[in-house]
């Protein structure tokens, strides 16, 4: 399912020497060497810079560290959920979660759920945040994960080659640290915005945040805008640091302890549902049917 030269750069990487790795492997320093160099040549590109003190990872090296653990028990998690199939088959529902895919309101819909299907299961599959495994996950919808909630846009269903069950529009907030002068708000005017910095993410990722960056810039010049690539926890993190204005939504509350969402008083909204494949299986589409029914909106 993956190359199993990834375990031997982890542990590497982990230990910091090739002595210590083999030590730990139970073979010969050499047998280690032999495989980072094998895995380095496929590459094209060095994981570790050699020293007499022992090794460290180059940058290229620590971006494939940061993935290699993900993708090897994303491996080892679909071989497991392939063999439960096969010695126990049942109809499950595979949902992923994530940082900012919510599946607190599926999971306390679950009950409704299983009276129109009883047969019907469900399974959390948790993954972690980034650019390229949302890419790789939503492309391939059904091989590891059945569907996911969350916002969406129309650019990144045609990008991601994915359909969505629309649920309702949620009202973009802004995320402020706890210690934030506009935290005691109930609301917040876009006039409180004016000299601070307001993190937005970059301009293309979704229309419904291009709508707000072009009617700030346009009719809110004091408001200062900060570009960002992703939704993920260093984003979070940077606003609570920065005692920052983060612009999202209200289903991200528990994203992060230190953060608080509050309605801003403005019109801006974006659509939330459940993301899934364009041609979903049986079970997927007798459950989008559910969720139309529960929500009272066309599938």
């Amino acid at each position: 399912m993956y190359n199993h030269q990834l375990d031997t750069f982890i542990k590497v990487a982990d230990a910091g020497s090739f002595n210590k790795a083999s030590e730990e492997l139970y073979v010969s320093p050499n047998a280690v060497m032999k495989q980072i160099n094998l895995l380095e040549n496929s590459l094209g590109f060095d994981l570790f810079v050699r020293t007499h003190r022992g090794v460290r990872l180059t940058p290229a090296g620590e971006s494939l560290y940061r993935d290699a653990k993900y993708l090897i028990q994303y491996a080892k998690d679909s071989v497991a959920r392939a063999e439960k199939m096969v010695a126990e088959p049942k109809h499950v529902l595979r949902i992923g979660t994530s940082l900012t895919t919510p599946v607190q309101f599926l999971v306390s819909l679950w009950p409704q759920i299983r009276q129109h299907n009883p047969d019907l299961k469900f399974e959390l599959v948790s993954f972690e945040n980034t650019p390229e495994n949302a890419r790789e996950i939503m492309n391939h919808f059904g091989r590891n994960i059945d569907v996911v909630a969350g916002i969406y846009s129309d650019n990144i269903l045609s990008e991601r080659r994915c359909s969505a069950l629309k649920l309702y529009d949620t009202p973009l907030c802004a995320a402020v640290p706890l210690h934030h002068r506009l935290a005691s708000n109930d609301e917040i005017a876009i006039e409180d915005l004016f000299d601070e910095k307001v993190m937005l993410i970059k301009r293309g990722y979704m229309s419904a945040f291009d709508e707000v960056r072009d009617n700030l810039a346009e009719n809110y010049p004091r408001i200062q805008i900060e570009d960002f690539s992703f939704f993920d926890v260093n984003v979070f993190n940077k606003c609570e640091n920065d005692n920052a204005v983060l612009i999202g939504v209200k289903e991200w509350g528990n994203v992060h302890p230190l953060l608080k969402i509050i309605p801003i008083s403005w019109k801006h909204t974006i659509p939330m549902g459940i993301l899934h494949s364009n041609t979903p299986s049986k079970d997927v589409k007798k459950f989008l049917q559910i969720i139309s029914r529960i929500y009272e909106v066309q599938s």
